[in-house]
């Protein structure tokens, strides 16, 4: 079993009366490519800062490839990357320019020095480029400038906090190459993103909703235990129909809600759909759950417990009573 380089028991950080992050309980092992998921201000930034050394936690106790996150900031710093969402970059120097920087910040000199500014530039295919200013280049180049900067020094662990943001789709699929790469590799990678097809191809996912951690597996395991069966309904007027469905006038349901131009509905497991009924005219189609759908069944389900009553919008009207009652029914 690959050893254990990121454990938390009971982390919490407050800003005076607000809890940021709440009695976070998390493992994660060497090699792994670990996804963070959450609303905005769920605290995933704020937890990544702490797992840094960036930010003490007011109380609970970390470990970070066995260094105390309250007594070992300053050293651990040394040992990790970190990369956001704004590629801490500086647009007016060249490409060799940054990452000649970033070098000698890392302690970096000499042939070695030489040498891995040289693999950086191979990996971020930006060889024969060296000059160029940072400024000029596109949103996917910066991006893959900015991950060979943050692992120049070759760390254990890298933590990526919303850095496959504001970049293209083949932007971010060429990123995840080169994560994949580094995780075959023994680095561990800890992925904060909202994107939920990013969420596909991590090893193992952990929600985090109001500070607290409410969800944490693999994928596949996550989309076991969503209850009954996923439909997805084409039709003319998605609006309208999402409105009867919530209305009661399909019968009863787990969830339902809109997914692009369509709806999800979340039947109990017993129940088949048709194209008939308030159905009638429709494309009805049993599908298999994403992780979207997980995340969106997950944050309805605690929507009005004491962590979010009142401020889920926007992803319609399922209740807290209904996740319940589904959770209790699949146990039996």
């Amino acid at each position: 079993m690959p050893p254990v380089v990121v454990q938390t028991e009971h982390l919490t950080k407050k800003f005076g009366s607000f809890t940021a992050v709440d009695d976070i309980n998390m493992s994660i092992e060497e090699g792994q490519v670990y996804g963070f998921l959450g609303p905005n201000g769920a605290g995933k930034s704020t937890t990544i800062r702490m797992l840094c050394g960036l930010l003490a936690p007011t109380s609970g106790r970390g470990l970070v490839l066995g260094m105390d996150l309250a007594s070992n900031g300053q050293k651990l710093k040394e040992k990790i990357g970190y990369m956001s969402q704004k590629f801490s970059l500086y647009p007016e120097l060249s490409v060799i320019e940054n990452l000649n920087l970033y070098s000698g910040l890392y302690g970096l000199r000499g042939a070695e020095k030489k040498k891995r500014i040289g693999e950086m530039l191979e990996l971020a295919g930006l060889t024969g480029r060296e000059n160029e200013p940072t400024a000029s280049l596109s949103g996917g180049w910066r991006q893959r400038l900015a991950l060979g900067c943050a692992i120049l020094h070759r760390p254990k662990i890298l933590f990526l906090d919303e850095a496959t943001s504001g970049v293209d789709p083949k932007a971010r699929l060429l990123f995840w190459e080169i994560i994949y790469d580094l995780a075959a590799n023994g680095t561990t990678v800890m992925v904060t993103t909202h994107f939920m097809d990013e969420a596909e191809h991590c090893n193992k996912v952990a929600f985090i909703y109001y500070g607290r951690l409410i969800a944490d597996d693999s994928p596949d395991n996550l989309k076991q235990k969503l209850p009954g069966r996923l439909y997805e309904i084409s039709c003319p007027a998605p609006m309208e129909l999402l409105a009867k469905v919530q209305e009661g006038a399909g019968g009863e349901f787990i969830d339902s809600y809109f997914f692009g131009d369509k709806v999800h509905i979340l039947a109990p497991a017993g129940r088949e759909l048709r194209a008939e009924g308030i159905f009638e005219g429709c494309r009805v189609a049993r599908i298999e759950q994403s992780m979207e759908d997980v995340f969106v069944y997950l944050v309805k389900s605690h929507a009005h417990d004491d962590l979010g009553a009142g401020r889920i919008s926007g992803i319609g009207s399922a209740t807290a009573a209904n996740a319940k009652a589904a959770k209790e029914e699949a146990k039996k």
